[in-house]
């Protein structure tokens, strides 16, 4: 007995499933194709960025119609897929995606260095890939690099060489210059002679014959455009002997008052300065003596010795000195006493008082009149330094003007003393006994050639 269904029954099934194959291919090419979809776009350009290491920054891509495709981030350069939508897929914690829930999607770099500098590229996967690129550069700061200048090798005597090195770091490359802190030029020597400037451009900053007006500090600065620019200060020490100049090797103050002695010093290092007096003893600071030094520049000085209350012994030679290993330099200054002339100061207006008083006493008693003529008052006459006799004039007797004539020729006579003021008649009487002394004179010689003629 025979199971299953009869054989024309079977290939009516298959013929039926064919046919029903057939009509659903028929029905599905025979659709009308579907409408073209909205491809995504970005709506903003992907930024550049300039960023100083240590900072953050953002890639920010803004993407429309973007339906169910992804967005990507790509490091160009390395080809590696940084994250795919809000999916990290590099393992670095300082980078980080967010999405606003709209169209738009940050990839975030915190704590900038500089292996992120490079392309970066926002990715679309549509068929053709769509995408947008933007640079990022990371710039340093410059820096100084510590090449561990000892005070040493930054030391030299004078008329010898130095070298300054200055080797700086940055992106871009920093430029450096040279600069004295004071402001002074810098002197450079060569075979072709001595330049002098402001500034100078190089890492090596190299002094030929330095001179101690080239010893101080000297600054190299370094800058690339990315704040801040630094700097690092180099002291030059010159080395040298000292030097001594006196400006007043003679010196000359009265007893009893306070006297500077001074003495211009050039040392470096600095020196071990003493003062002495001729005797060779050394002075030191006390109630006499007052020592003291004055900075000018980093190897000049002026040092001060003040002697108060000058006394005898406290006059002649003083001895500055200044050493140091180089050398000794000594100064001396001579210390004189200086005489001052002393005032005389002679009071006047008593004497004219009692000579005024006297000579009108005494010309009242002879009964003359005299008057007298004051050209300036009395006030005016304490001034004079001595006593001058005041003129007078007789007014009733015409013969003294050609008295007073002929006085004038003749310098005047000395005051009288006080209790006997002179007249007109004691100057008569004594030119009468000067005549007659004169012809007694006369006589007597006359006597003496009769007495001898009569002998002979």
């Amino acid at each position: 007995m025979a199971y299953g269904l009869p054989y024309g029954m079977a290939s009516r099934n298959v013929a039926l499933c064919i046919i029903f194959i057939a009509a659903l291919l028929h029905v599905s090419l025979g659709q009308t194709p579907p409408k073209s979809e909205v491809l995504p776009e970005f709506l903003a350009l992907l930024e550049n960025h300039t960023v100083t290491q240590g900072r953050d920054v953002s890639f920010t891509c803004v993407v429309n119609h973007l339906q169910s495709y992804k967005v990507a981030w790509i490091k160009s350069d390395s080809r590696a897929i940084l994250a795919i939508h809000t999916h990290m897929v590099a393992h670095n914690p300082r980078l980080s995606v967010t999405h606003n829930g709209h169209n738009t999607w940050k990839l975030h770099v915190t704590n900038v260095q500089p292996n992120d500098s490079g392309t970066y590229m926002c990715q679309v996967n549509t068929d053709p890939m769509r995408s947008q690129t933007g640079h990022m550069k990371v710039v340093i700061p410059p820096d100084i690099m510590d090449l561990d200048d000892t005070a040493d090798q930054l030391t030299t005597r004078e008329n010898g060489d130095l070298r300054l090195r200055c080797l700086a770091t940055g992106t871009p490359a920093p430029v450096v210059i040279w600069r004295r802190e004071d402001g002074r030029n810098i002197t450079l020597r060569n075979e072709h002679g001595v330049k002098r400037m402001r500034t100078y451009e190089g890492e090596q900053l190299h002094l030929r014959d330095i001179l101690r007006q080239e010893m101080g500090s000297y600054l190299c600065i370094a800058s690339n455009g990315v704040p801040p620019s630094v700097s690092k200060r180099y002291y030059v020490n010159v080395r040298f002997q000292p030097l001594i100049k006196v400006s007043n090797q003679l010196v000359a103050a009265p007893v009893d008052s306070d006297v500077l002695l001074q003495c211009y010093v050039e040392s470096s290092p600095k020196a071990l300065n003493t003062w002495h007096r001729n005797n060779g003893v050394k002075l030191l600071e006390d109630e006499k003596h007052d020592i003291s030094e004055v900075t000018i520049n980093d190897y000049a000085y002026q040092l001060n010795l003040t002697v108060r209350r000058l006394d005898r012994s406290d006059f002649g030679t003083y001895t500055c000195t200044a050493e140091n290993a180089y050398g000794r330099a000594d100064g001396t200054i001579r210390l004189q006493e200086l005489h001052l002339p002393r005032p005389t100061v002679t009071s006047t207006s008593n004497t004219e008082v009692i000579e005024k008083h006297t000579w009108r006493k005494q010309t009242e008693k002879k009964g003359k009149k005299y008057s007298y003529v004051v050209d300036k008052p009395d006030s005016e006459l304490k001034n004079v330094g001595h006593t001058t006799p005041m003129s007078r004039r007789n007014v009733s007797s015409p013969s003294n003007v050609t008295n007073k004539s002929r006085m004038s020729v003749f310098p005047a006579p000395a005051p009288a003393p006080a209790h006997s003021a002179p007249t007109q008649s004691g100057g008569q009487n004594g030119v009468r006994s000067s005549h007659d002394s004169r012809l007694r004179c006369v006589g007597l010689a006359l006597a003496v050639l009769v007495i001898l003629a009569r002998s002979d």
